[in-house]
């Protein structure tokens, strides 16, 4: 189940996040409009979602969270863009990296 939210996820909607992989969690974030897209099966279909709602494609950034070691990553194919400066699957410029990780635990405090 795909949930996309500007506020922190509760615990009930951890649980359904939890639904595709059990214990990691898929999040796409738009680091500038501070939005997540979160539980989906590959990136690119909360990518998606939010585009929809208006982001913009440099701003959205795709990694995940690890339900058991707690552990945030910031790997996803969706981050493969040379027209970013960023060929890699991992995010790779230092100040995007560190906001996603902040927006991620922030998105996931119920759980860090």
């Amino acid at each position: 189940m795909i949930i996309t939210k500007s506020t922190p996820y509760a615990k009930k909607e951890i649980k359904k996040l939890q639904e595709v992989f059990d214990t990691y969690i898929k999040t796409v974030i738009d680091v500038e409009r501070r939005i997540c897209s979160a539980g989906c099966d590959r990136h690119f279909e909360s990518e998606q979602i939010l585009l929809e709602q208006g982001s913009k494609q440099p701003d959205l950034w795709g990694g995940g969270i690890d339900i058991d070691t707690k552990e945030i990553d910031f790997n996803s194919f969706i981050n493969i863009r040379s027209k970013d400066n960023n060929a890699s699957n991992e995010i790779l410029d230092p100040e995007k990296r560190k906001i996603y990780d902040e927006l991620t635990s922030y998105f996931f405090k119920e759980i860090l």
